[in-house]
């Protein structure tokens, strides 16, 4: 397998040259300097390469093994790896000094998972999801809880679970069944849960001391539907009053998932109340559990949009690697007719150039987005943040879905790259496709969130947050269009603003429809997400043909810019057109899919 190096110029790029470094602005961040955000990024760069990537293809042939006790072991050296991680201090890099963080902004944070993802997904899975867990316990866990589990998560010594489905309720939570019934007041202020929960990830492990479950329940009193939902902290371990870890709680693994993919990451099915209940603590108020979760679930699915960027990275050097030393076939005669390595035959060129370009504009708008959430946690001017926070709600949707899709596409093309070399497991190509495939289902598949996009992001503001990110397009569509030799791209770009523009307003207006409303969201919402992920894509990527023309014309030799006007350019007027093309099917309209019997076909 070729080893794995990470982006760090790809990600300085956008952190230094597109986004300008604006997070270091924002107070709070007064003593970050881009030379630390540079030393941080090249010290991940080192933990993911050395560390953890070389540990990707052994966890995935090794996977995980259930163990007769119920405990989880993890594959060789995965424990190892973790701990490296949490020592360094690297579990805490975007949180709050206050809370024992490192209190770096998200951006740079997101920057350092991508490569962590990217170096083992399976393995990153765990951190992603303490990450999650400290947001949801500082947002909504009273003050004796943030006093009694947030330093050992923020310190890596202990990890957090999102506990969600059951196997009767797939995405839909209104059906979870898991109780939690309240104690005699002499026994404490705690709950007995009594119930299952399947697909949870990292869910047993021996990595860390304890794990700390966040589980959505039901209280005995609670009404049926969404808001019947409370949240409970459920400790592996309970909690003594001086932070010792006391007795084992009354929660199990009772088996691991044998996955298409991942393999070195445990998915478990926990068993909750086989003894008698196990105790759990409520966080925040009651009935509002999914609410709360909200906060732990738009922090995971914008990391899992960085996950399917990482993988596609990995893909993209791998397939380049072997591409560059894979000698096959013939230049043809107008080209000398020699012997040749397969980079030269033009249908690999154009694999490797739509798998780079892609890739980078994935990263810019995920960065992007990481940045907006930046200016809404920290900047002074409460407009500012709410101006900022809608766009984050826009952008997570799409970062989410339309990343892990092209992804899946992307190592797909790596494959194909290596051709029967890439079908067998020993180049490392197929596990990469089979790791990302997870990626568009967990965290909400993308059916949902494009679902959210249309039928509960657009339909809030009657479009005006996805508005002013096309006005920003279209910004970026004239510059280009001033440009010499950019001028092509700036059309191009300006297309595809209007049909986004076009695409809104019509499933906007089909929202309003009192029959047609809900079925024409449902049909039209994965359509604008793709139209919307392209166009927002393409975007970055006229950005950065802007900076790379500005540093060309300053005398910059550096072939780094000559490779991002190449994949602006592929980006730009090869991959848009694909997404250009939901339009059509928008306009075309619903009648037929509406009026269709699944049965017959």
């Amino acid at each position: 397998m070729t080893p794995f190096a990470a982006p760090v110029r790809d990600a300085r790029f956008v952190l230094e040259e597109l986004l300008e470094h604006d997070s270091l602005s924002l107070p709070g961040f007064e003593e970050t300097t881009p030379e630390l955000v540079e030393a941080v990024l090249e010290e991940a760069a080192r933990l993911a390469g050395e560390v953890w990537a070389p540990l990707n293809a052994s966890g995935d042939s090794q996977g995980c093994r259930r163990r007769e006790d119920g405990g989880v072991g993890v594959p060789d050296g995965f424990a190892e790896a973790y701990r490296a991680y949490a020592e360094g201090g690297w579990n805490g890099i975007g949180v709050a000094e206050a809370l024992g963080g490192q209190g770096l902004p998200e951006v740079v944070a997101s920057a350092v998972q991508e490569m962590l993802h990217g170096a083992n997904m399976a393995l990153g899975l765990c951190p992603m999801l303490t990450a999650g867990a400290i947001e949801a316990l500082a947002h909504h866990g009273s003050a004796a809880q943030r006093a009694r589990y947030l330093a050992p998560l923020v310190e890596g010594r202990w990890t957090g679970t999102m506990n969600l489905t059951e196997p009767q309720a797939g995405s839909d939570l209104s059906r979870v069944r898991t109780r939690a019934v309240p104690c005699p007041e002499e026994e404490g202020d705690h709950y007995r849960l009594t119930g299952q929960k399947i697909y949870i990830t990292w869910g047993e492990h021996d990595c860390a001391e304890n794990i700390l479950h966040l589980v959505l329940a039901r209280t005995p009193d609670a009404p049926e539907g969404n808001r019947g939902l409370s949240l409970f902290l459920v400790p592996k371990f309970l909690v003594n009053d001086d932070g010792s870890l006391g007795e084992r709680n009354d929660v199990t693994c009772t088996s691991l998932e044998h996955k298409l993919g991942i393999h070195g990451s445990p998915t478990c099915t926990l068993s909750f109340g086989e003894q008698g209940g196990a105790i759990g603590y409520l966080i925040g108020e009651p009935g509002r559990g999914l609410n709360h979760m909200f906060t732990m679930m738009n922090e995971a699915r914008h990391k899992v949009g960085l996950q399917g960027i990482g993988v596609a990275e990995r893909a993209c050097q791998q397939a380049l690697a072997h591409a560059l030393e894979r000698t096959q076939g013939r230049r043809p005669p107008a080209r000398g007719g020699r012997e040749c390595i397969i980079a030269e035959h033009l249908d690999v060129k154009r694999m490797l150039l739509s798998m780079r370009a892609r890739t980078d504009a994935l990263r810019a708008l995920a960065l992007t987005c990481a940045a907006r959430m930046d200016v809404a946690r920290h900047a002074e001017d409460a407009e500012a943040r709410q101006a900022a926070q809608a766009r984050v709600d826009v952008l997570i949707p799409v970062v989410k879905a339309f990343s892990t899709d092209q992804a899946v596409d992307i190592a797909s093309l790596g494959l194909q790259v290596h051709g029967g070399m890439g079908y067998v497991e020993e180049t490392g190509a197929a596990q990469l496709l089979r790791d990302a495939r997870i990626a568009p289902i967990y965290e909400g598949t993308n059916g949902i969130q494009a679902l959210d996009l249309a039928g509960r992001k657009l339909t809030r503001d009657g479009g005006a947050a996805l508005d002013g990110l096309i006005d920003e397009v279209e910004a970026t569509a004239r510059a280009l269009s001033i440009s010499e030799d950019l001028h092509y791209l700036g059309e191009s770009l300006a297309a595809g603003a209007a049909d986004l523009r076009l695409a809104a307003s019509l499933v906007l207006e089909q929202s309003h429809d009192p029959e047609l409303g809900p079925d024409a969201v449902q049909a039209h919402a994965t359509p604008l997400l793709t139209l919307t992920g392209h166009v927002l894509c393409a975007w970055q990527m006229g950005r950065a043909a802007l900076k790379a023309e500005a540093a060309l014309a300053d005398g910059s030799a550096d072939p780094f810019y000559r490779a991002k006007l190449a994949s602006a350019d592929f980006a730009l007027r090869h991959w848009l057109p694909v997404g250009r093309a939901q339009l059509a099917g928008i306009e075309a309209g619903m009648t037929r899919l509406a009026d269709l019997d699944p049965a017959s076909l």
